[in-house]
């Protein structure tokens, strides 16, 4: 078993714990890789074009014998329509929105890749690598008592988070805020902000509290997915977790 510290709202370790067995689970990020995937094929909204578009015109061909291509052409002018090759004609072949998006993964590779990314936050080289800042000093994951998970201001989980050495990582996250590349800017997706760290937490409270810091998440226990542990596909997310989520977190693996 490996022990951790515990840590206390104001920095200090209060002693140690084991951590669940789940997090000796082998490193597989082909795994992880795949069930993202999977997962963000599966919440993907189906779109299309208007079956209609571009269809919406009296057209009729002149035919044959008058030294002129047979396009299709208004029947009120002389101006080519519907074909796709020409200007406001239809699409050759548009999206559909009846096309299926869905993927499927096995239940024990989807069980497996998750208990890999939830391994992967208690190793620091991977955290590290994937460019979260934090105190080195630190164990990981993040083990906490029960009392950060009831804080209800944020200015006090801003204090707890100093104090452990954690709060680096969410300026990382803040600083890191940029305008998105693309059409996606006008389309209700403006910025892209960095992911910063994950609250395992069995209270409500400290989702309140946490809303308002860049690129924080919180979770429950049992509604952990590898979206939470892994975002973009990449494991080792700086995670911080209640000894009472702990607890919860080793009794369903």
């Amino acid at each position: 078993m490996v022990k951790v510290n515990i840590y206390t709202m104001d920095g200090s370790s209060s002693g140690k714990i084991d951590l669940p067995e789940v997090f000796t689970t082998p490193y597989r990020p082909d795994l992880i890789r795949k069930a993202f995937n999977v997962l963000r094929s599966n919440k993907r909204q189906p779109y299309g074009a208007d079956p209609f578009a571009g269809k919406r015109h009296a057209t009729a061909s002149v035919g044959k014998g008058r030294g002129m291509s047979r396009v299709p052409r208004l029947t009120q002018g002389r101006r080519a329509a519907l074909a796709p090759c020409v200007v406001g004609g239809r699409r050759a072949h548009p999206p559909k929105a009846e096309k299926n998006w869905e993927e499927k993964i096995n239940k024990k590779e989807k069980q497996l890749a998750k208990n890999s990314a939830l391994a992967a936050t208690a190793d620091k080289e991977i955290v590290m690598k994937r460019g979260h800042r934090f105190d080195e000093k630190l164990t990981l994951p993040i083990i906490v008592e029960d009392k950060f998970e009831k804080l209800t201001k944020t200015k006090d989980v801003v204090k707890a988070l100093e104090k452990i050495g954690l709060y680096e990582d969410i300026l990382r996250a803040d600083n890191g805020k940029h305008i998105r590349a693309g059409k996606g800017k006008r389309r209700g997706r403006k910025y892209r902000i960095p992911k910063s760290i994950l609250i395992i937490s069995t209270r409500d409270e400290i989702q309140k509290s946490s809303s308002n810091l860049v690129g924080v998440d919180v979770v429950k226990p049992s509604e952990i997915n590898i979206e939470h542990l892994a975002p973009g596909g990449d494991a080792g997310r700086l995670t911080v977790i209640t000894t009472s989520a702990l607890k919860e977190i080793g009794g369903s693996s």
